[in-house]
């Protein structure tokens, strides 16, 4: 891994990243008694049996499960960590020298949403640039290698088990609630990760495939691919053309579809990530430029 100026950008938006997600734990969860999963929870366990600063036990706990896991780390993924795993203690210790209080008048229901919010959208910073703040990310990994369960389910089963122990310093209510800020965390991760440039895939069966294809060519300036396929019922071969457009796109593919072929048959598909020219973020920074 060489240290270019995309490795730095990422550098920073972990510690970005770390930086919101800390905000929401020291300001919303633990004024309002909301558990989290993984190391972070169980930290807020420690927190709230002993009073020790999670800021510290963040750093204790994570930095020997990450030194048992160096063999399955690349070089890359190391670096990542341990500067997620730093930053996220250091940011921690940051907000509470800060002493940030936002009043939400003892409304759990409020708390929980901003603690999913936050938790979420620093998470996803994290994760999107490929880091991790280390924790029950390494165990997963460890129990994947291992066991063979996916990491997945290790995570899942993890966070449960941390949640369970959370009920011996929180009342049912307030686990109800930190469930409610799991959830929207979870919602929020996705959508930071996948959801910030969206795009659609559109398969499109025809008798007219050079006319469709040609028109989407000229009027969106999208390319589009020719799939060979064969009926199940007619047996009949046959191209199915594979285009990917962003989504306010896909009704002008619909229009070309329907004036050029009504019988054609057409499926839009979600997709999560596209790299590529178009879609890549190289491509978009020279139209900005062209602008």
């Amino acid at each position: 891994m060489k240290f270019n100026k995309q490795a730095l950008l990422d550098i920073f938006l972990i510690f970005i990243g770390t930086s919101i997600y800390s905000f929401g734990l020291v300001v919303f969860n633990i004024p309002n008694n909301l558990a989290e999963g993984g190391v972070t929870g169980i930290t807020l366990i420690i927190y709230n049996m002993i009073g020790f600063n999670p800021a510290y036990s963040t750093l204790l706990l994570n930095i020997p499960l990450i030194l048992i896991g160096l063999k399955i780390f690349g070089f890359r993924s190391l670096i990542y960590t341990l500067v997620g795993t730093f930053s996220l203690s250091l940011n921690i210790l940051l907000w509470q020298k800060a002493n940030i209080a936002i009043s939400v008048d003892n409304d759990l229901l409020i708390a929980a949403l901003l603690a999913g919010l936050f938790g979420g959208v620093g998470s996803g910073i994290v994760y999107k640039v490929g880091g991790t703040t280390g924790g029950t990310d390494i165990v997963a990994r460890i129990i994947e290698k291992n066991i063979g369960l996916t990491m997945g389910r290790s995570m899942l089963i993890l966070d449960v088990i941390v949640l369970i122990l959370s009920l011996s310093y929180l009342s049912l209510k307030e686990m109800m609630y930190t469930l409610i800020a799991v959830f929207v965390f979870s919602i929020v991760v996705d959508f930071v990760q996948e959801g910030s440039y969206s795009a659609r895939g559109i398969l499109i069966i025809s008798d007219k495939n050079d006319l469709i294809s040609s028109q989407i060519l000229e009027e969106l300036e999208r390319g589009s691919t020719f799939l060979k396929s064969e009926g199940a019922y007619s047996n009949v071969e046959r191209d199915i053309i594979y285009c990917v457009a962003s989504p306010p796109e896909i009704n002008t593919i619909k229009d070309i579809c329907h004036e050029i072929d009504p019988k054609a048959f057409i499926s839009v598909l979600t997709i999560n990530e596209v790299i590529g020219e178009g879609f890549s973020y190289e491509k978009m920074k020279a139209i900005k430029r062209k602008r």
